[in-house]
């Protein structure tokens, strides 16, 4: 950013930013950019006009395609020129004025520590509601534009348009958080004489504990001297703490003129004069802010400065909670697109209500295990081609799946030619045994008419084998950090197992507990011998259910 040091002859200093766009005009007519109370100066002394990225200062004023010289000419670092090329540092002599050209870019830091100091607020204090754009206009009318001071006024305004402007097009267009606070942060610098700037932000969104959540999003100053390096920014509590509690954009200066300020030291040594600062604020709450300061003992903020940052602040405000919706989306899209092949959708739904839920660690909880087996499925894969292996086999668990999901159970995993699902996780119902028995009788039935497909297409039939066992399971997310499933594990799991490895292509076998836990099924049920399974002492009752096509 391009910034003029300028003090006229009458010992007037202030300072204006170069944009970039059109010429900065010097000299003594009220309506140049950089109007000089100087005796010395012609009407229309000079101009700064930027060519091929950098600032060229030229005598003189453009008269059509002719260049009119100022008769006194201008010196830059002491030397007579009519052109120069301007660098970081230089020295313009119009008349008897001064003007310093600083090239800084300013440079973003990486977030710094941050260091709060209690310290009381400073003489001067304008405080503006949170919301909107600047909202004092100039008394202008079409009658009255010729004149010099709101000519001054209009160009000003219509820079400050133009970048707010600037601004609302890159947000329009970006939904990164680093892209936002870089343009908002260095937009503050050229509209305000800003020394430096931090953007604040909330890992929350809206932040619900006050400013001790906030850590630091965006740094940038003017010069590289104003950089806090390692050392922690020291912020103000008791200005953040006002902006954030009462919803307000706060100016507070003269700091160093307060006793109050006699403790705080790093602030102090900072040099910190002035301060600005304006909360990230949207319906939904505060979900930040920014905070700038002059170092300079002399300088100090006005209330335009103020508005200026209201404005940049609000729009900021709107821009990180788009972005903040849009990744919460894309991360909600991603996990639904993955959940969904598992769990049904009221499940999913669930688990994004509540993402707390993803962690490792599990609960014990009643379940209805059901596993499900292929039965001759090698001798299909020794006689069809792999590609029609792979069609049969993407047809049965696509048919498997979806009634599983019908009937309310959660797909645990696929085994090989194989399957295992739950009923009654991650939520327990009273009928989840019994939708764990419909599901079963369902899966059957639907082999039965894709059995008639494949006779249809000269390829061998299938039979499935289905157990199904209910008691108590170890249910979560297990694994490592990096990869982990959510399933069930314990002798529950184990017994509904060994059902299924007992049971025949189309039969149905379920545990006691099960018909226990279904009493009104409305199925027909078998009762057959008890069998011994393996870590099981007592023989286990089992019975087959009876279904038909």
């Amino acid at each position: 950013m391009a910034v003029l040091h300028i003090e006229d002859a009458s010992g007037r200093k202030w300072q204006y930013a170069l944009t970039g766009r059109g010429q900065c005009t010097i000299g003594r007519a009220p309506e140049n950019s950089v109007p000089l109370n100087d005796p010395r100066a012609s009407r229309q002394h000079a101009h700064i006009v930027q060519r091929g990225g950098t600032y060229v200062v030229v005598n003189g004023v453009v008269n059509g395609s002719i260049v009119k010289r100022s008769a006194n000419g201008i010196l830059v670092n002491g030397q007579q020129h009519d052109e120069c090329q301007l660098a970081h540092g230089d020295r313009i002599k119009v008349g008897g004025s001064v003007i310093r050209f600083l090239n800084d870019e300013p440079v973003l830091e990486r977030p710094a520590p941050l260091k709060y100091e209690n310290v009381a607020l400073g003489k001067t204090q304008i405080a503006l509601p949170a919301y909107g754009l600047p909202h004092e206009t100039a008394h202008t009318s079409a009658k009255g534009l010729d004149t010099p001071s709101e000519l001054q006024v209009l160009r000003r305004k219509a820079e400050i348009l133009a970048m707010l402007y600037e601004l609302n097009k890159t947000f329009n267009s970006v939904f990164n958080l680093t892209a936002i606070f870089d343009k908002a942060t260095d937009i503050i610098l050229r509209v305000t004489p800003a020394d430096r700037v931090v953007a604040l932000l909330g890992n929350e969104s809206p932040i619900t504990n006050g400013f001790e959540s906030l850590h630091p999003v965006g740094i940038k100053a003017r010069r590289e001297a104003y950089h806090p390096g390692t050392k922690p920014i020291a912020v103000s509590r008791t200005i953040l703490a006002k902006a954030l509690d009462e919803r307000v954009a706060l100016l507070s200066q003269d700091a160093a003129a307060d006793k109050e300020f006699a403790q705080a030291n790093s602030v102090i040594a900072q040099g910190v004069r002035s301060t600005i600062c304006a909360p990230l604020l949207t319906e939904s709450g505060v979900h930040g802010a920014i905070y700038a300061d002059r170092l300079d003992p002399a300088a100090v903020f006005t209330r335009d400065d103020l508005e200026l940052l209201t404005a940049i602040a609000s729009q900021t405000a709107v821009a990180v909670e788009s972005a903040r919706a849009h990744e919460r989306l894309a991360r909600e899209e991603v996990a639904r697109a993955n959940y969904s092949r598992f769990m049904p959708e009221y499940v999913v739904r669930q688990m994004l209500e509540h993402p707390e839920s993803f962690k490792l660690g599990g609960v014990n909880q009643c379940v209805t295990v059901l596993f499900a087996d292929v039965r001759g499925f090698t001798r299909i894969s020794e006689h069809a081609p792999p590609e029609r292996v792979v069609q049969i086999l993407n047809r049965y668990f696509s048919a498997m799946t979806d009634i599983i999901f019908a009937h309310g159970g959660t797909l645990d995993k696929y085994i090989g030619d194989g399957l295992m699902a739950l009923f009654g996780a991650p939520a327990a119902t009273p009928q989840d045994a019994s939708n764990a028995l419909s599901a079963a009788v369902a899966m059957q039935r639907q082999v039965a008419a894709l059995n008639y497909d494949l006779r249809a297409a000269d390829l061998h039939e299938i039979s499935v084998g289905i157990g199904l066992h209910t008691g108590e399971a170890t249910v979560g997310y297990i694994g490592s950090e990096r990869r982990s499933e959510y399933t069930a594990i314990g002798d529950t799991v184990n017994l509904a197992s060994r059902l299924e490895s007992r049971a025949e292509g189309g039969q149905i076998l379920t545990s006691h507990a099960v018909v226990q836990a279904a009493p009104d099924n409305g199925l027909t049920l078998r009762q057959l011998p008890a069998i011994s399974v393996k870590n099981r002492i007592q023989p286990v009752s089992i019975y087959e259910v009876e279904w038909q096509v």
